[in-house]
Formats: C-alpha cells, structure tokens, sequence
C-alpha cells in the first residue's frame, strides 16, 4: 500500500496550519511585552497580576460554555469570530500602549474580553483538525501543531525583545493583532467537517460532556495528573526567578533555564511525530512525571547545568505528552462532544494555575523555597506516576486507523 501522504498536502489542513502558526507566534510574544509594557506604566507588579488575572478568571468560567458552543456550531465559524474577536483586542492594546500615556483599566478590561474569546476558541482546536485530517493522518498533524508550539516559545520572546527594544511594547500586540486577522482570513478559505449535535438545554449539553469524560478512567485521573503539573508548574514559575537570583548568576541562569526548557519542548514535539508507543497514554503520563527532577534538585541547590539540563529533560516531556494526548482524545471521543470534552480538559487542567500561584509564595515566605518545591515535586511525581495503576491507562492502546502503513519497498 503506499505511504499516507503527509497532511499539510491537505489544502484545509495546510490553511489551518499556517494561521494557527502565526498566531501562535504572536501569542508567544506578548507575555514579555505585557509584563514589561505593564510595569513601565505603573511601577507595580500588583496592578500586573491584576491585568493577568482579568485574562485568566474569565477564561476558566467560560471554558464549559465555550466546549458547548464548538459542538452545537461549525468549529470553522466559532475559530474565525474568536480571531477577529482577539484581533480587535490585541489592536486596542497596541494602540493605547503607542499612545503614550496607557490606561490600565482599558488595557484590563482588552485582556478580559481576550480571555473570554479564548475560553471559546480553545475547545475549538481539536473539533478543527478532526474536520480538516482523516483520523490515520491525526497524529502526524497534532505533531506539526505541537512542534510550532514549541518553536514559537523558543523564538517568542527573541522576537518580544527585539520588538521592545527597538519599537516598544505596543507594536508587539499590534503583531498580535495581524497574525489573528491573517488567521481569519485563512479560515475563510477553508471548509471544516462538522458532526451535528442535536439541540437540547444547556444543562443538558454540559451535562452530557462531563458524562463522557467522567465514563473513561484513562481520560479523568490523567487530568488529575496534568492538573497536578501545572500547579507544579506555577510553583516553580514564582519562586524560580528569586531563587536563580539568591543561589545562581541571577538572569543568565534564568534564560538558560527557560531556554532549556523551550529546546526540550521542541525536541519532545518531534519525539511524538515519529513515536509510536503501544501504551501512550501510560508512556506520556510516565514522561511527565520527570517534572519532578528539576523542582527536586532547585530544592537541593543542585549545580546549575545539572537544574538546566533536568528542566529541558522534564520539558521534553510535556512536548511529548501534548501531540500524543491529543491524538489519543481526538480518536476516542465522540466528534459531537469533542469539544465539550476539551473543554473540560482545559479547565481542570488550568484551574491548579491560580492555587500554585497563591500557595507557592505563602509557602516559601513560612518555610522557605525548599518546602514548597519539594511538596510540588511530590504531588505532580506522584499524581502522574499513579495513573499507571489505572486499567484505563495501562491497557489504553494505539487506534487500529493510527498502525503504521508500509510501503512494498519497507515490507
């Protein structure tokens, strides 16, 4: 039989994957350009978590809702009104940034209705690269999205510095601004498969979803272990940059540690495009697991190519573990509740966010950094472990569609 052919020779896929390109490129950018753009304006990191909470708070209270909304509408139609939503905010950012003289609480309330837009556009992914990519070819394409994801945070902040120091944080969103309408108007081109839901309450529809995650055992304690991780993950985000700052060079130590650990995304993303693990549920849950080695050896003062080189390690392994999930979600879930079950993939995976932010400080102010880190390694070391005692893990195997072909020549 000949060889799949890849999917970007697919015209929807390929549109898709070059809008979703450029404003993952974008999106990478404005963290720095926020933060700093922020802080020059008011001189105060508290105002800054204010304008990143009015982001995120909306975005977990609308996730549900936005799961609902990409099963009853064409993913295309619920992707393409979020871009031109994120588009104009982006711009309003931008522009009141090059003003001169920025408003934080109009800058606030852009990032509110960003987020919201975003808690809709999320559980829309996955709903479009079903429609666009036949099931055998699904994981090579969730591998091309995973490896842009990864590039783009590599090369993210390169370009956000490079934009600030020569033009200023404002065009840096206004950047953003036009990967979203270029987006747009790829996804005017293209036409998207779409499994009709049958109409029925809201409650209904909600309920249904929860449902579906709730009746697989693989899918729901994987999401105790993601959300275990991303909580482990914030932990590490507060306390990092005082803790290179007390025991390493301070900034140089903190830009190798977060490119190690964008290197160790990338090569993670082009580990899953040709992986093909039997159990990769179990294979991916293992490899996040290795999160706990860099908060483990920052606890312990642990030289610093040794912290670099775990954190790049402990980073592969997300980038491995995003493709494959993925993949593994998109081939089990029912396409009229794709986007519902994402959607609760995101919140539960996003909420421990906010509670490792809070805690991690607390923690380390009462006991210093070394306890909070090591109870952060024992939770997303231990919750991801676990999984592999769940029968639903252990015995979650390859899709028959996903067997790899092999040509005359290879046989």
């Amino acid at each position: 039989m000949p060889p799949l052919p890849h999917p970007l020779r697919t015209r929807a896929f390929r549109l898709l994957f070059i809008g979703r390109s450029l404003s993952l490129l974008g999106d990478a950018v404005i963290p720095a350009a926020l933060s700093l753009a922020v802080f020059m304006a008011t001189g105060s990191t508290a105002k800054l978590a204010i304008v990143l909470a009015c982001s995120m708070v909306p975005k977990l209270l609308l996730l549900p809702f936005g799961g609902v909304m990409g099963d009853r509408v064409n993913a295309r139609t619920v992707a393409l009104g979020t871009d031109l939503v994120r588009c104009a905010t982006q711009l309003f950012v931008g522009i009141e940034l090059l003003g001169g003289d920025p408003r934080l609480w109009q800058i606030a309330l852009a990032e509110a209705i960003g987020g919201c837009a975003s808690a809709f556009a999320m559980p829309a992914m996955a709903p479009l690269i079903t429609g666009t990519v036949e099931e055998e070819n699904r994981r090579r394409a969730n591998a091309l999205m995973g490896v842009v994801s990864s590039a783009t945070r590599l090369g993210g902040p390169a370009l956000a510095a490079v934009l600030i120091l020569t033009a200023g944080p404002g065009w840096a969103f206004v950047l953003d601004s036009a990967s979203f309408a270029v987006s747009a108007a790829l996804l005017t081109s293209i036409r998207v498969r779409h499994v009709p839901l049958v109409r029925r309450s809201l409650a209904a529809d909600l309920k249904e979803g929860w449902g579906e995650m709730r009746s697989r055992d693989w899918y729901w304690t994987s999401l105790f272990a993601h959300s275990a991780w991303n909580g482990a993950a914030s932990v590490l985000m507060t306390l990092g940059p005082a803790i290179a700052f007390e025991q390493f060079d301070g900034k140089g130590f903190w830009l190798a540690f977060m490119q190690a650990g964008a290197v160790g995304l990338l090569l993670g993303s082009l580990l899953a495009g040709r992986a093909r693990p039997r159990r990769p549920i179990l294979t991916a849950n293992l490899g996040l697991a290795t999160y706990a080695l860099p908060l483990t050896l920052l606890a312990l003062s642990a030289p610093a190519p040794v912290c670099i080189a775990a954190y790049g390690i402990a980073q592969l392994g997300l980038g491995f573990l995003s493709p494959v999930w993925e993949t593994a979600v998109q081939s089990a879930i029912p396409g009229h509740a794709l986007a519902r079950v994402t959607s609760y993939d995101w919140l539960l995976s996003l909420a421990a966010m906010p509670v490792g932010y809070a805690l991690g400080p607390l923690a380390a102010d009462a006991w210093g950094p070394e306890v909070p880190l090591l109870a952060a390694a024992l939770v997303v070391g231990g919750a991801c472990l676990a999984t592999a005692a769940v029968p639903g893990v252990r015995q979650f195997g390859r899709p028959v569609a996903d067997t790899p072909v092999l040509t005359r020549a290879e046989a």
